[in-house]
């Protein structure tokens, strides 16, 4: 998966401070910052979002689940606002937010 960085100077930082993480030149803690500084940050969906998401796709809330590798119960309680998603699972909302479904079908 490609990294969305907020401009191409940052990126061409970013990949720099990553080499040298890699090289065991910068610590996990300067990389974390340089991460935060570089990468754009995925914004929480709400459960309307979601839902809204959903239909605009046109799939039910199974075909919803098994895109994104959750169970249907899972999407019911994103879309009721009991649960919110979050790490893989609200990257790949944000990627279906942006390029739709068959972006990752």
């Amino acid at each position: 998966m490609t990294k969305t960085y907020r401009s191409d100077a940052l990126a061409a930082i970013h990949e720099t401070a990553s080499d040298l993480h890699d090289a065991g030149l910068m610590g996990k803690q300067t990389m974390r910052k340089f991460d935060e500084l570089a990468l754009t940050p995925v914004r929480p969906l709400s459960a309307e979002e979601i839902r809204a998401l959903r239909e605009r796709e046109r799939v039910s809330q199974s075909v919803f689940a098994r895109h994104l590798n959750v169970t249907t119960g899972l999407i019911s309680q994103w879309e009721r606002g009991e649960k919110h998603p979050a790490g893989a699972s609200l990257k790949l909302l944000s990627i279906v937010e942006r390029r739709g479904l068959q972006s990752i079908a």
